[in-house]
């Protein structure tokens, strides 16, 4: 199979055949030797990204930001954080990446702020303040709790009022009943997209839009404080937003080609082609949860074991679900997810095989990939041994909380390790030296061990390696039609390992076997279904070995 280079997609709906790459740029290249991961350090690693194939670079944010929530706390929407770099260097980072035949996303917090951005400090002045009703305001809290622990609720001296914050208290919600404050965010937009970059990815998005009269709540067992999901999920006017948003934004440039992705977590198959729906015009894709939370209990930190009936279901769900309108996102990890390797692969024995098995899985679904740093060579979650080496405000926050309810020690850091955010965050292991060549000083953030060999200097010239085989796959993806648009159909719903599906077009068709357990797998009628020349894999047979991932083109 003869390699190609990023082809410069462009034209109506570009983005099915093209594959994304999200950076966290705190943990991906370090080019002052500071510790953290800057510009300059994603712009001297272009050259991994080309040679990946990958046609779209989303980076978490890198404007200036108190980094309450590691940059998704945003006090300037209009200029670079420091730590980051400069607009300069972020123009000339555009600038490259469309040299190279690809475009840049950026991401983008309007739900909330800082609580050091200028809007929040004037409506926090007093209650005579222009920008009063930018955010949520009340004199007496309800029983909503945070997303990250503790009451979704704070005082403010200066307004002598509560102000509403569904995460931490340096991030206050900004009310988007208010016109004013949703045509700021549109001007922000322009502003970018006016500078020369290529879209956005909508940070939980889908809680723009709150019940105005913000009801009490149902208080979950277990649980101090009421659970609001039903009055900010999905809300009665988010639609109406979106669309709005679509027209005084996008449709001001149609001559570009332009992306729109929306963070829409808990969000469901029926909102989702709501959300995809090309004709009502709101955005282009969501990036749902329902697949990454088949192994949470009542709650995120209940964690449960694999299910592979469950995964099966729900991706089999918004692949039939969004099959005659929308698209689908397709991810494992991001910067909010611990490794997929670590959670439903075997980061042990087999970690290449299911590293490579779940690329496989993800990559040729109908949707548009999304690859983030490390993914590409198999990065597991990290060994952590105490809360101290915990970064993520979110796991702190919930540590505490558990400890004072009564949670033993132990059994708190056993979720933590499991589903901890910082799993994905630790630095990117490019080679086998001390700091996994991430920094030349001391990293923000531990790097794991196991990168004397997890990194992509070992895997570069490896045909059998993971990295190898993501860009094998980001290669079908641009040459095949069947992945692009081929129809989606499961070959099994009930086989306790195998995840088996087609995809169908009028050029030919693929079948996808995977075997997701350590034991081979006998797949019966299985076998003569998936017939054809192996495109992926080596193995042949009624029989797979474990982990083991076929594709079968015909």
């Amino acid at each position: 199979m003869t390699v190609i280079e990023p082809s410069g997609r462009t034209g109506p709906g570009w983005w099915r055949s093209a594959v994304v790459y999200q950076v966290y740029p705190r943990s991906f290249a370090d080019g002052n030797g500071d510790g953290v991961g800057d510009l300059r350090g994603i712009r001297e690693r272009l050259d991994h990204l080309e040679w990946l194939g990958v046609d779209v670079l989303w980076i978490s944010p890198v404007y200036p930001s108190p980094m309450a929530d590691n940059g998704y706390d945003v006090s300037d929407y209009l200029d670079v954080d420091p730590a980051y770099g400069t607009l300069a260097e972020l123009d000339a980072l555009i600038a490259e990446l469309h040299e190279r035949g690809m475009k840049l996303v950026m991401d983008l917090v309007a739900n909330h702020t800082s609580d050091e951005h200028p809007w929040f400090v004037d409506s926090s002045s007093s209650p005579e303040s222009a920008k009063r009703d930018w955010y949520w305001w009340r004199d007496e809290p309800n029983n909503w709790g945070s997303f990250f622990s503790g009451p979704a609720w704070t005082y403010s001296e200066g307004r002598a009022a509560y102000y509403l914050h569904l995460f931490t208290r340096k991030q206050p919600d900004l009310n988007w009943e208010n016109p004013e404050v949703r045509h700021a965010v549109y001007d922000i937009m322009r502003w970018w997209l006016d500078r020369g970059i290529d879209g956005f990815r909508m940070d939980v998005v889908n809680l723009i839009s709150k019940d105005p009269d913000l009801p009490e709540a149902p208080v979950m067992p277990g649980q101090r404080y009421g659970n609001m999901r039903a009055s900010v999920l999905d809300g009665p006017r988010v639609h109406e937003f979106l669309a709005e948003m679509h027209r005084e934004v996008f449709d001001r440039y149609e001559d570009r080609d332009l992306l729109l992705v929306g963070e829409t977590g808990e969000t469901t198959v029926e909102e989702g082609r709501k959300y995809t729906d090309p004709a009502r015009r709101e955005l282009d894709m969501v990036l749902h949860y329902e697949h990454v939370e088949i192994d949470h209990g009542t709650f995120k930190w209940d964690v449960r074991p694999f299910d592979l009936g469950r995964l099966r279901e729900r991706l089999a769900a918004w692949q039939t679900g969004l099959a005659d309108v929308g698209w689908n996102s397709l991810y494992w990890d991001n910067h909010d997810q611990p490794r997929v390797v670590s959670r439903y692969g075997d980061d042990d024995r087999w970690r290449t095989e299911s590293a490579k098995l779940l690329a496989t899985v993800l990559h040729l679904q109908r949707g548009t990939p999304f690859v983030y740093q490390g993914d590409e060579i198999g990065m597991t979650n990290y060994p952590f041994a105490s809360i101290d080496e915990f970064d993520d405000v979110e796991a702190v926050n919930y540590y505490h909380e558990a400890i004072a309810l009564g949670v033993e020690p132990e059994d708190v850091m056993r979720s933590l390790r499991a589903m901890s955010r910082d799993n994905g965050r630790t630095p990117m292991q490019w080679d086998d030296s001390p700091n996994a060549g991430f920094t030349t000083g001391t990293p923000w953030l531990a790097v794991n061990p196991n990168h004397t060999e997890i990194n992509v200097a070992a895997q570069r010239d490896d045909p059998d390696s993971v990295l190898s085989h993501y860009r094998r796959l980001i290669q079908l993806r641009h040459e095949d039609p069947a992945v692009v648009d081929g129809d989606f159909t499961l070959l099994t719903d009930s086989h306790p390992q195998v995840f088996a599906f087609r995809r169908r077009h009028e050029s030919g068709q693929l079948a996808v076997l995977a075997n997701f357990s350590g034991a081979e797998a006998d797949l019966g009628e299985l076998a003569e279904e998936c017939r054809g020349d192996l495109v992926i894999g080596s193995g042949h047979g009624p029989v797979m070995a474990p982990w083991e991932s076929r594709v079968y083109r015909r």
